[in-house]
């Protein structure tokens, strides 16, 4: 049975799992891990396949999977990975997936942390660069400015990013504007090196180089 996108979203179970997921990040002080993320890292994952040229089947399985990466938030940040991949292999196989595809959706949901994974899957290898781009100020929950932390001032100074995927030329470019009143560039790759270096071995296992510009300067 084909589950598709549309399927998982109306979900009562992934329904409240987000919600209780967005409730304990909220409650810990972190950046939107809420519907707005899920759906843009959907989007993202599965465009990137599409761009190049996988087949529909594979791009379905990214866009399930970047939906549902981050429900191990529900249990605890730490090792959301993990937890998030057998919670999500568990509701799939409630909704009459088959195990092929559940295992590939759970093998990239259990390497998209940048603390104990990394790309080994064409799937996997979307969602980290579909994950690891979305940073804008939209993410920051916080309201007052004198409570921000490195990485809501980081998150907050991102005025606009776009993850474009060049075919011709094998690259994949996150192209960031920051407002530099608020943070200086650096400190974005203090915080996001890691992720950066993720970005740039997942992109190399989709035969793509990885390119960082921030206001219209290449840094990486």
């Amino acid at each position: 049975m084909k589950i598709t996108l549309e399927d998982v979203k109306q979900n009562e179970e992934v329904k409240q799992l987000i919600l209780a997921a967005k409730q304990q990040l909220d409650a810990l002080g972190y950046t939107e891990h809420g519907d707005r993320h899920l759906s843009i890292v959907s989007q993202r994952a599965g465009e990137i396949l599409r761009t190049l040229g996988y087949d529909e089947d594979r791009i379905r399985l990214a866009e399930i999977a970047g939906y549902m990466h981050d429900l191990g938030n529900s249990i605890n940040r730490i090792d959301h990975a993990h937890t998030g991949a057998i919670i999500a292999g568990n509701i799939l196989k409630d909704m009459g997936m088959d195990i092929k595809e559940r295992t590939e959706i759970m093998m990239a949901i259990g390497n998209h942390d940048e603390s104990s994974g990394t790309a080994v899957s064409d799937i996997s290898a979307a969602i980290i660069l579909a994950d690891k781009s979305d940073a804008h100020r939209s993410r920051v929950c916080k309201t007052n400015i004198s409570l921000f932390d490195k990485h809501d001032r980081v998150n907050y100074a991102v005025t606009d990013a776009k993850l474009r995927i060049d075919k011709e030329d094998k690259k994949i470019v996150l192209d960031l504007t920051i407002d530099t009143k608020m943070c200086p560039v650096l400190d974005y790759f203090e915080i996001f090196m890691d992720r950066t270096m993720m970005s740039k071995y997942a992109a190399k296992y989709l035969g793509l180089w990885f390119e960082v510009i921030i206001n219209d300067t290449n840094l990486l």
